[in-house]
């Protein structure tokens, strides 16, 4: 270059300004390369000191690790609910994770009422102290953070919580304190708000609008850990409103960016998100005068950004919460999405088996603090710290103090074990005018280096990692999230695969969405084809939730595990009745009024004055009828004595030698759904005093040999929904194929035709049954129809779900049902108005329909008899009812067992029935219908 330049300047025809040029270029030259070999040398000692300062930093996590191996006793973490209650997720989600985390947990509302934290008021006692979203006032105004143990962490920063705090229409305290505020955030951000804001507009130009940009709404969640110096981490996942008709979806922050951007661009939004959070909280922390007399230096934070994209890749802040807040209107949603990162965060902060708190490793008595007799090993690894890496030789600076040893091994530890919080500040960008800075800045970027190498490991080291993208490697669950709150027994643990829970007669749904432990597992509900979050009906006694754990990354998904919740929900409350009471009645109950112009609830029961007559009709207006202390409160209720009153008459109970006596030699047919076959399995129960066989069938069932041969029963279930529309019998010929099954038949009334269901009946298949019987030439036999009844009421994934105003036109349908078959000469049972007003008091099964269930007990009847019973032929042909574990035909009988037909409701309208194909039996004395 020189040799070159002497060259040119030896040729007089060279123009000045080209000489001039020509000399910077070899200027700049010379500087870059004097520059890149200055890099160069500093690049060689940057890594040898950091190796030095990580190397130290191991030393001494090792040896505060084998203390924390040495000891026993559990720690101690108290949790102020604050107006929480005990059952809430977000109470029960951080005992759970405390527990698992080896601590001690004590629960209270607030700091002034705290007992044990009045206990161990200055006796450092405790090492952790949480205090929820009501609460944290209370922790700010009894909790002394600038006398704090070394050992004790809390989940508050008083600075940040004054910072931003809202001094008058949001606007941020350190806001109005800033000279010259150059920030992408609104001024009035600040104060917790459940006020949604409004969706943004596209600002860009019409010149600009093919330029990629982003029109959303956007939350982001951030843990700071430490305000001087400021340390903060992003969690990866986020709610996202992206569009104004939808609601927020909780997803990964990075994966959004590269849907809604692509590659290139989705970078340097998310290096501007990281740029706009990071600056405001820089400026949050920069404008706090320090705490006098110290400061909390192992408290934390999390808050909430609610961050602005309006046509550009660069965010504006428009809120912040000191908690987590969701933008999701959906509750489940906003809470699964609050407890996944509060479980993140005490995942992060507090890791096993190396929890580095003071306390945890060198107990309150030997905590970090310069009166403190150390252990010599102890001792030995902090002087190798402060003296041979801290700088107190030479020109390196001051030593570091214990606090700042204290914060660098826990900023290490942070970044050594694998999270979903990603290091937000510092980062390169910061200056690094302190000490401290530099060594967080040298941490980072060599835990950044091994990532790097990590990454860029050739393809036959990959299996050494330990999850590969896509893989279900770990399966297992991280937790079931469940809405309401499932208090589970054993308490969650992802290696336990089996729980029960206990729910209340008013909880009829369960919302649930577990989550897995890798992100390449798969959740399905139910069945290998079940959705990941569900809404299940909870069906009085015991329901099964099943969680298949699957594997999506095999060309078929693959179970890995099965993990099973057994919910038991509890009857109705109920006082049994000591002494005085009252009758009081009810037709609907006022949660689901069908008949919005009669009453609902309890009212008092007015007896008739008239003599009462045996009903003349299955479908006679009645009320449920129940003895009280109150008709104002229904918890006063013996709910054991509720019964079905007609209203003026009665239907006879049918007493069993003269049932099986009117059923002799007689065939009963029915056609329908399973509310249908709950009806036939209870007169089979009554007849033969015992239900030897029984099988959830969804096709042709035959019995034989009922009533000592001298009964037969057959059914045909219908309709088969689950199969394709082109290939369903019709009602036409699963009423023919029934009939041919079935004979030979009498047209008499000695022939029964029971035919009915939940909601799929309508007068047109009346229409049809007449149309059949009549060229069957059996126009003379007894028909009766089941009328609809109440089910598919419940927001349940899966199936169809009735609005309020459809189940009101149900009524209307109901009405026409029974009108027309009495025009037809038809009896009806009208089980729509019996189970109106106990809609609540349903059974298994996702429909909600079901007001039977068939139990198996241990049979008392001698072996021979019980064989002789078992003669009883059955012809089955079963099709799958998809989506139901019940879709199986329990073919094998266990010997010696039999079964039972259970269900209040079901056995007032199967006593109806039998009282109508019984009309002229002996009756017994008037009574109500009931249990």
């Amino acid at each position: 270059m020189r040799r070159l330049l002497r060259m040119l300047l030896r040729r007089r025809a060279c123009a000045g300004p080209l000489l001039l040029l020509l000399a910077l270029l070899c200027f700049c030259y010379q500087t870059l390369m004097v520059d890149r070999n200055q890099n160069r040398s500093e690049a060689e000692e940057v890594p040898t000191e950091t190796r030095r300062l990580v190397s130290a930093l191991e030393a001494l996590q090792e040896e505060t690790q084998a203390w924390f191996h040495s000891q026993r006793r559990r720690h101690q973490a108290v949790v102020l609910t604050g107006r929480h209650q005990l059952s809430d997720t977000e109470v029960v989600l951080h005992q759970w994770v405390l527990q698992e985390l080896g601590y001690e947990v004590h629960v209270s509302r607030f700091a002034e009422t705290s007992s044990f934290l009045r206990a161990q008021q200055g006796a450092g006692g405790w090492s952790l102290l949480l205090c929820l979203s009501t609460s944290e006032r209370s922790c700010l105004r009894r909790i002394s953070f600038s006398h704090l143990q070394q050992h004790q962490m809390v989940n508050l920063l008083p600075e940040l919580m004054e910072a931003f705090s809202d001094v008058g229409g949001g606007l941020c305290h350190f806001y109005q304190q800033l000279a010259e505020p150059d920030l992408d955030m609104k001024p009035h951000s600040c104060g917790s708000s459940n006020q949604k804001p409004d969706f943004p507009q596209d600002s860009r130009s019409p010149d600009q609008t093919q330029s990629p940009a982003l029109v959303a709404m956007v939350n982001v969640f951030v843990l700071v850990t430490s305000v001087t110096p400021l340390t903060a981490f992003m969690h990866d996942i986020s709610v996202v409103w992206a569009n104004q008709s939808a609601p927020g979806q909780q997803m990964k922050i990075r994966t959004f960016l590269l849907q809604q951007l692509g590659a290139s661009t989705s970078q340097l939004a998310w290096v501007q998100i990281q740029r706009v959070v990071g600056s405001v909280l820089q400026a949050a922390s920069t404008n706090q005068e320090q705490q006098p007399g110290g400061r909390c230096l192992l408290c934390f934070q999390l808050l909430t950004f609610m961050l602005m994209f309006s046509g550009s890749i660069t965010p504006v802040v428009v809120q912040v919460d000191t908690k987590v807040t969701s933008l999701s209107e959906d509750m489940f949603s906003r809470q699964i999405t609050t407890d996944l990162v509060l479980e993140d965060s005490l995942q992060f902060l507090l890791p096993l088996p190396t929890r580095l708190s003071p306390e945890t490793h060198l107990s309150p008595e030997t905590h970090l603090s310069p009166e403190t007799r150390l252990s010599p090993e102890t001792h030995l690894s902090l002087e190798a710290l402060r003296q041979q890496y801290g700088g107190c030789r030479g020109t390196n600076g001051a030593c570091l103090s214990q606090d700042e040893l204290l914060l660098l091994l826990r900023f290490h530890q942070q970044l050594k074990v694998p999270s979903a919080f990603h290091l937000l500040h510092p980062n390169s960008s910061s200056s690094s005018a302190s000490r401290l800075l530099s060594d967080l800045l040298r941490i980072s970027r060599h835990h950044q280096l091994q990532k790097n190498r990590e990454m860029n490991k050739p393809t036959n080291q990959l299996s050494a990692t330990p999850e590969h993208e896509g893989s279900c490697s770990d399966p297992h669950l991280r937790q079931i999230y469940t809405d309401p709150p499932l208090i589970l027994t054993p308490p969650f643990s992802p290696t336990l695969k089996e729980y029960r829970a206990e729910v209340p007669f008013d909880t009829v749904t369960v919302r649930i969405r577990p989550e897995p432990v890798s992100t390449g597992c798969v959740i399905h509900l139910d069945n290998h084809r079940g959705p990941r979050m569900a809404n299940f009906p909870v069906g009085l006694g015991a329901s099964r939730i099943s969680i298949l754990v699957t594997d999506a990354s095999e060309p078929h998904p693959v179970v890995m595990t099965i993990y099973t919740v057994h919910v038991y929900r509890d009857s109705r409350p109920s006082l049994p009745m000591f002494g005085d009471h009252v009758l009081c009645s009810f037709l609907q109950d006022c949660g689901l009024q069908v008949q919005p112009r009669l009453s609902c609830g309890l009212r008092p029961h007015v007896s008739s004055q008239s003599p009462v007559q045996p009903c003349s009709s299955g479908h006679v207006p009645g009320r449920w009828v129940v003895p009280c202390l109150s008709c104002s409160d229904n918890r006063t209720c013996d709910w054991r004595e509720v019964t079905w009153q007609p209203d003026g008459c009665y239907h006879p109970l049918v007493e069993r030698p003269l049932l099986q006596d009117c059923m002799m030699d007689r065939k009963l047919l029915f056609v329908g759904d399973s509310t249908n076959r709950g009806m036939m399995y209870f007169l089979m129960e009554r007849v033969n005093s015992s239900l030897d066989d029984w099988g959830k069938a969804h096709d042709t069932l035959l019995y034989q040999n009922l009533n000592q041969g001298r009964t037969q029963v057959s059914y045909s279930y219908y309709p088969q929904f689950w199969l394709e529309k082109n290939l369903r019998p019709t009602f036409r010929e699963a009423l023919v194929q029934l009939l041919n099954r079935s004979r030979p038949l009498e047209n008499s009334n000695q022939t029964v035709l029971v035919l009915g269901g939940v909601q799929w009946l309508n007068t047109n298949h009346l229409k049809m049954v007449q149309e059949v019987l009549d060229r069957e030439s059996l126009s003379e036999i007894l028909v009766v129809v089941k009328s609809l009844g109440m089910g598919f009421h419940l927001p349940v994934d899966g199936i169809r779900s009735l609005s309020l105003a459809e189940i009101q036109n149900l009524f209307n349908e109901n009405r026409d049902i029974i009108s027309t078959a009495k025009h037809l000469g038809y009896e009806v049972i009208d089980t729509f108005s019996i189970t109106m007003g106990r809609y609540k008091e349903f059974l298994q099964g996702r429909c909600a329909c079901h007001f039977h269930e068939v139990e198996k007990i241990q049979s008392s009847k001698p072996r021979d008899d019980l064989e002789s019973t078992r003669k009883m032929t059955r012809t089955i042909r079963a099709g799958p009812e998809p989506g139901s574990q019940s879709a199986v035909l329990d073919v094998e009988q266990e010997v010696g067992s039999t079964y039972h037909v259970r269900g209040e409701i079901n056995q007032v309208y199967s006593e109806i029935l039998l009282s109508r194909l019984c009309p002229g039996s002996k009756e017994t004395q008037p009574s109500p219908l009931g249990p």
